[in-house]
């Protein structure tokens, strides 16, 4: 192909021989590009199954050119996992990366998740699971947390992805620290971006951001996250914001168990969360708006402060503005981060309201946890 068109460079002139050189220089690079992709992609087909672990099943594996697609993906939960699996998908794109044929480690370019869900799960001691069968060692439940978040300077990264990305996907998020059964949280239409991720280190950076609906009983809110976070160290930069959600699906995170229920109202958030070496912290405001309680009664309280009060608060404007921040070590076993959090909001609530408190708000703090891990 190439032979013919350098044969007929003499009886071109000095600028259309060098247009031919470059175009000749130019196609074959791109034929190689091809073929370089071509192998790349049959190797990946090669190794998905085996990555993917014993509880996964495959529909089907269909190579394209430009990378292969995993159709009707499934990967069961283990013994005591709240949901029938951990992940779902109709298709997986997975696009490599040609460098990984001339060495170090292999590279993924992309995975696209299409039709997913995905359950996440928050332990009773607070521990946060996402995709078991993938990100997590055996090894890891009998090494000690300290020694789980150092990685080893000299292992060499096994696989690298630069970008995971989901569209419109299910999350479910099962919390086991407020609640026996768990409480069941639920995320829609989440489109969300992570990486790179360097495997099995986890050392690097990842560049996350979510968006997504968080469903309610009434309404439905939003929900946005971004920032970036370090899986082996825990360092973190995180913006979160909830808005105008449902307050009856957050009753368990709200609500002493001496309180009655709450009939209406949203509640939005907006926090910052920054760990350096495992010290958080985090400055957040937490609005409430249009509350409306299920019963009254003089002894009634919220989060520890009398009902009646709450509602004087709120009868100018319907809100109730609570500025708090948190702040404590990661790996201080006796900082709680749920129970930090709740006296940083009683405090800032006692303090827009004029009232004394008797008690906590729990389980906003669980929201804040799952980001780091317990």
């Amino acid at each position: 192909m190439i032979a013919p068109m350098l044969a007929r460079l003499p009886t071109l002139t000095r600028l259309q021989r060098r247009v031919a050189i470059a175009g000749a220089i130019f196609l074959g690079l791109l034929v190689l590009a091809v073929i370089a992709l071509q192998i790349a992609t049959r190797q990946l087909q090669a190794e998905v199954a085996l990555a993917l672990g014993p509880r996964a099943s495959i529909g089907a594996i269909r190579p394209g050119w430009t990378g292969i697609d995993v159709l009707d993906l499934r990967i069961q939960g283990p013994s005591g996992w709240p949901a029938a699996d951990e992940l779902r998908a109709s298709r997986v794109r997975i696009t490599p990366d040609p460098r990984s044929l001339f060495g170090g480690p292999w590279r993924i370019a992309q995975v696209r998740v299409e039709g997913a869900y995905l359950a996440v799960l928050r332990t009773r001691d607070g521990k946060t699971r996402v995709l078991p069968s993938l990100l997590e060692r055996p090894q890891d439940k009998a090494r000690p947390a300290s020694a789980a978040a150092k990685p080893d300077p000299q292992a060499k990264p096994l696989l690298v992805i630069n970008r995971v990305a989901l569209d419109a996907a299910q999350v479910e998020f099962f919390d086991s620290s407020v609640r026996q059964p768990a409480l069941r949280l639920t995320l829609d239409a989440v489109d969300a971006d992570v990486g790179p991720l360097v495997l099995p280190q986890l050392d690097k950076p990842l560049q996350v951001q979510l968006d997504g609906v968080f469903k309610g009983v009434q309404r439905d809110g939003r929900i946005r996250i971004d920032g970036d976070y370090t899986v082996a160290s825990r360092d973190a930069d995180i913006h979160a914001r909830f808005n105008d959600v449902d307050l009856v699906a957050l009753q368990p995170y709200l609500l002493k168990v001496a309180d009655k229920g709450i009939k209406r109202g949203t509640l939005d958030l907006d926090l910052r969360a920054t760990v350096v070496r495992n010290q958080l912290k985090a400055p957040g405001k937490l609005t409430l708006t249009g509350l409306e309680f299920a019963s009254d009664g003089a002894l009634s309280t919220f989060a520890g402060v009398p009902r009646q009060a709450v509602l004087a608060a709120m009868s100018k404007d319907g809100k109730i503005d609570v500025k708090f921040t948190l702040e404590g070590r990661l790996d201080d076993p006796a900082f709680s981060l749920n129970e930090n959090l709740a006296t940083r909001i009683a405090s800032g609530m006692a303090e827009s309201l004029g009232v004394s408190l008797s008690g906590m708000v729990k389980g906003l703090g669980g929201m804040v946890k799952g980001l780091f891990g317990k």
